[in-house]
């Protein structure tokens, strides 16, 4: 069996799963994003889906203030697309 390397609890206070993207799911895209990608180690998809968590969250923080700011209670599609525009 093998064992969880440095980088899998690095982010989740020791953790080493389960993580909240699916590992093989992250895996297929990076090896879809280029023409010379094979082969990719254990843990570079646990940063990878950390990294992601953390896109996600702060994406959700400032899509949620641009509710807010909006006086409304539901976020909104166009929150999300306002928060990744620049200048906001």
């Amino acid at each position: 069996m093998r064992q969880a390397g440095i980088y899998s609890g690095m982010f989740s206070g020791g953790r080493t799963g389960p993580h909240m993207l699916p590992l093989a799911r992250i895996k297929k895209i990076m090896k879809k994003s280029g023409d010379n990608v094979n082969m990719i180690s254990g843990e570079a998809p646990i940063v990878f889906s950390k990294a992601c968590e953390l896109f996600i969250e702060d994406l959700t923080r400032r899509s949620w203030m641009l509710t807010m700011k909006g006086k409304r209670r539901t976020l909104h599609k166009d929150d999300v697309v306002s928060a990744v525009m620049p200048g906001h």
